[in-house]
């Protein structure tokens, strides 16, 4: 697993920082802290701000 960060394209803003296996499953993991089931069931407006996983460690 690697430590990843998840920022909005748009505004730079960091919306989560944890440990996946890769991107898709760092998406997953932020939309399930958040509540959802995983990174398909966000908000549209949410997903409409381009957040982007990032490997940082």
């Amino acid at each position: 697993m690697s430590i990843f960060e998840i920022r909005q394209q748009t505004n730079g803003a960091v919306l989560w920082t944890g440990s996946a296996l890769d991107e898709t499953s760092a998406l997953d993991a932020m939309a399930r802290e958040a509540g959802y089931v995983d990174f398909a069931s966000l908000p549209d407006d949410i997903r409409a701000a381009c957040p982007v996983a990032r490997p940082i460690a």
